[in-house]
């Protein structure tokens, strides 16, 4: 920068979750001076590292799946996916088991391989007709995932009529259908087996829903393992958070690590100001970012008059589902599992209401249970001889369970009953005797350690109510210049998702409110000169997005390029 430029604008990012890195790193790409305030003493929030007795397990999420928005965003950041890590494509997908007649007993098993076409002839052999069905079901999937892309995940929603072009207005009555309709019902109709059904319908967990809950919008998602398939960054997941660590830094972003943010400061103009740290420092900002929870944002951290959310709204809302997260070590191999193995139970609906509505709410048994075992794909997760084991058990999102030391042992009970589930439905009979827990996170963790609404372990559930457009905005309609990132807002939940969100706050900053992700790379200082701290105001408010407006509108399609270039 000259001595004569003007700096940049002075931004706060709170959180160093996946979308607080993300929106920190592009920020600061445009010009912004940024401070990054994480909590803990380690960033990724949910997407953190545990490390003990030489074990590595990722704590968050463990599918790579959506790589367009992984692509998308490091081709911003001026690098590529393979300049940042490794990928394996995992052959198989993953590993099947439901359970069988007797509970206690071995279930069925099937593995989700990397060849779609040898997928369908065996779910065609297990109920004939169906692996038919479900190739067409993937087909349409992967042209719902398209449009998705084309129309509706890179818009803030500010203006919802640059959603709707041709190809949208005429699949007006079919969008429709796929929101009031639910996933379960939409799976149902397209295939008989009850086995098979579940391997279409399991996502809505990674939606924080159930299949009766979530629209079948997200039919969009079996597209990702059926067809374009599932990888592992080589050293864990948490490879994708240094990445963005060490983008962050390149590009200049100051990050404070066991620093808390208390408030968030307004001024007597009703813009933020900055924020108040525990210790009683405020840091000055021209415009703040929150990847927080929006639940903690908006009923802690700002002042009552400055909530665009108070707590009265969250009654009309639902957070999505918690989790019991089991992390163990494992002496000797277990061959009988996959990197990704998913148990489901035979009661599905049943199962369901009691982690997410419908029911009394209470931990299920027997439970659909998911394990990550990624020690053959990645050694060094181990000690030699041993194996890493993680067990995520859908939970109900009630921050008691695990508050008291009672519940917290009743909970640790708990999780060895699922591990003996595991063990007799694979088959792996000495598996308690050669398992050490090393850690159990109740969704009272969640609740205190990462301030998620209720103890949710990933953000607000996809409903209709809370997807799209109907979700809440990234940008607060009380305090101008605060903005959101993460999974509270648009687009939604998953690391990919969260991505995302992090350009949609540039996009704001830009008051570019169409539909296409930004050009690809971002020219450095892209912010500088066009956001001021007298401007951000009308930014959020959706002023000065005329000729005369702040900041250049995006042109192009670089996410539609970049899928060409790769077909």
């Amino acid at each position: 920068m000259t001595a004569d430029a003007a700096p940049g604008p002075r931004i706060v990012v709170i959180g160093a979750g996946v979308g607080g890195l993300a929106a920190a790193a592009l920020l600061a790409r445009g010009g912004a001076a940024v401070t990054l305030l994480e909590r803990h003493p380690l960033v990724g929030g949910r997407a953190s590292l545990l490390e003990t007795d030489g074990y590595r397990w990722d704590t968050g999420p463990s599918w790579y799946l959506m790589r367009e928005a992984f692509d998308q965003f490091f081709a911003l950041m001026g690098t590529s996916t393979a300049e940042q890590f490794d990928l394996i494509d995992l052959d198989p997908r993953y590993r099947v088991f439901f359970e069988g007649a007797d509970a206690a007993g071995p279930g069925e098993s099937l593995d989700v391989v990397a060849d779609p076409e040898a997928n369908y002839a065996l779910f065609n052999r297990m109920s004939p007709g169906d692996g038919d069905a479900m190739r067409a079901y993937a087909a349409e999937s992967r042209e719902l995932y398209d449009l998705a892309l084309d129309r509706f995940l890179y818009t803030t929603f500010e203006r919802p009529d640059r959603v709707a072009n041709a190809s949208v207005i005429r699949r007006l009555p079919m969008l429709a259908s796929l929101l009031t309709r639910s996933l379960g019902s939409k799976v149902a109709s397209r295939v008989r087996d009850e086995r098979l059904r579940k391997i279409l319908g399991f996502h809505a967990v990674f939606l924080g829903s159930s299949p009766k809950r979530a629209p079948s919008l997200f039919s969009l998602m079996s597209h990702l393992d059926l067809t374009d398939g599932v990888r592992y960054p080589r050293g864990g997941m948490y490879e994708v958070i240094r990445a963005l660590e060490r983008v962050a830094l390149a590009e200049g972003v100051a990050i404070r690590t066991s620093t808390n943010v208390a408030r968030i400061v307004v001024g007597n103009d009703g813009l933020a100001s900055g924020v108040e740290l525990d210790s009683g420092e405020v840091l000055a900002a021209d415009a703040v970012v929150s990847g927080a929870d929006m639940h903690h944002t908006e009923t802690e951290l700002l002042d009552a008059p400055h909530q665009w959310q108070p707590e009265r709204r969250w009654r009309r809302r639902s957070p999505g589902v918690s989790a019991l997260l089991v992390f163990a070590g494992v002496r000797g191999e277990l061959p009988e599992l996959a990197h990704h193995t998913l148990f489901f139970s035979h009661d599905w609906d049943a199962n369901f209401a009691k982690i997410v509505g419908g029911g009394e709410l209470e931990p299920p048994f027997p439970a659909s249970v998911y394990v990550s075992r990624v020690t053959p794909t990645d050694p060094a997760s181990a000690p030699e001889g041993h194996e890493n084991l993680y067990m995520l058990v859908p939970f109900p999102a009630d921050a008691a369970l695990g508050a008291t030391p009672d519940s917290r042992a009743t909970l640790e009970e708990y999780a060895w009953r699922y591990l003996d589930q595991v063990a007799a439905w694979a088959s792996i009979p000495d598996l308690r005797e050669r398992t050490t827990l090393y850690n159990v996170t109740a969704p009272h963790d969640f609740a205190t350690e990462l301030s998620t609404w209720r103890g949710s372990a990933l953000g607000l559930e996809h409903t209709v109510r809370q997807s799209a457009m109907f979700r809440p905005g990234n940008a607060s309609p009380v305090v101008p210049n605060l903005m959101y990132v993460g999974s509270s807002t648009v687009p939604g939940i998953g690391m990919p998702i969260c991505l995302i969100s992090a350009e949609l706050v540039a996009k704001r900053l830009l008051g570019a409110t169409g539909v296409s992700p930004l050009p690809t790379p971002a020219p450095h200082g892209f912010l500088a000169r066009s956001v001021r701290r007298d401007v951000l105001g009308r930014i959020a408010r959706g002023e000065g997005h005329g000729p005369g407006g702040v900041g250049p509108r995006p042109r192009g399609d670089g996410h539609r390029a970049s899928r060409e270039a790769r077909a």
